[in-house]
């Protein structure tokens, strides 16, 4: 009989600065991608509600739209996906579309209501 411990294949947690760098490329990701109808980031207009990533480093995005009748709605969560598939860490990205909250004009940035003058 073999007493040695049992082998975790689980990833040791993330550190708090390994994650602000992973978070730093996340956003830099997301702000790559544009939403054609409007000449701002999906960041910057407030359409990413929710990120999380695990200590495997799969990562899962909430996000929404500006309206639920978008034209790209089937396109823009893979493009999301594929622009975070490109940081080498990341193991995988799963991004769900949600509306609930509905997305309004308060959750964009103020950079993002300086570039559509809406101030």
């Amino acid at each position: 009989m073999d007493d040695a411990a049992p082998i975790d294949s689980k990833s040791p947690p993330l550190g708090q600065a390994e994650l602000d760098i992973l978070t730093d490329k996340l956003i830099e990701k997301l702000k790559s991608v544009f939403d054609p109808e409007i000449p701002v980031d999906i960041y910057e207009l407030g359409l990413i509600y929710k990120v999380d990533v695990s200590d495997d480093k799969d990562v899962a995005i909430d996000m929404t739209l500006t309206a639920p009748g978008c034209p790209v709605a089937g396109e823009m969560p893979g493009w999301v996906e594929d622009a975070v598939r490109e940081i080498p860490e990341i193991r995988s990205c799963k991004v769900d579309l949600v509306f609930d909250p509905p997305w309004d004009p308060s959750r964009m940035t103020d950079e993002a209501k300086l570039q559509l003058n809406m101030f």
